[in-house]
């Protein structure tokens, strides 16, 4: 779990590791499925397919038709990274901001109730004190949970690895009608 800016600089290089880059190159389309999408714009120059982030794929598809959202995690460390990936989007005028859980998002992380539970709290943060319209789950390691709180909200609650997941999908289908 990336739980601060060093952990980001450190999963930056990773993905652009030479034996992940040569891999990555054989595939048809490539996800960074860290949510601060670490080293996907070197990754994108070297690669000859579509390569999406979890992060980037889960925000564009919160704040679809000007919808206003938040993004709910584990790691307030990253709370300026998040911010800024949201404006260099162009999607800021649409965040509501971030809300996060307390205590150590690793612990936090072992304990799939509890980690549901305040990922629970932070949501309805954003919803009833932010306004929120939607809810991007802010981490690839959130993912039960992310699908969890979809069935317990009544608005959209979005896991960053499915929307990445259907925004590879929709850029292979653009690649391909090229």
């Amino acid at each position: 779990m990336i739980v601060d800016e060093q952990d980001l600089a450190v999963a930056a290089d990773a993905v652009n590791d030479p034996q992940i880059v040569a891999l990555a190159a054989q595939a048809d389309g490539v996800i960074v499925g860290a949510f601060g999408d670490p080293g996907i714009e070197a990754l994108r120059a070297r690669l000859d397919v579509p390569v999406v982030g979890i992060g980037s794929a889960s925000v564009r598809e919160a704040g679809e038709g000007g919808r206003r959202f938040g993004i709910a995690t584990t790691t307030p460390q990253l709370a300026d990274s998040i911010a800024s990936n949201v404006r260099k989007l162009g999607l800021g005028a649409g965040f509501t901001g971030a809300r996060f859980t307390t205590g150590d998002p690793l612990a936090l992380g072992d304990v799939p109730s509890q980690l549901e539970s305040s990922l629970a709290g932070a949501v309805d943060a954003c919803i009833r004190l932010d306004g929120a319209q939607a809810v991007v789950i802010g981490g690839g390691p959130l993912g039960e949970a992310a699908q969890a709180l979809g069935e317990r909200f009544s608005l959209p609650v979005i896991g960053p690895v499915p929307a990445a997941c259907r925004a590879l999908l929709q850029a292979m289908r653009l690649d391909e009608a090229a």
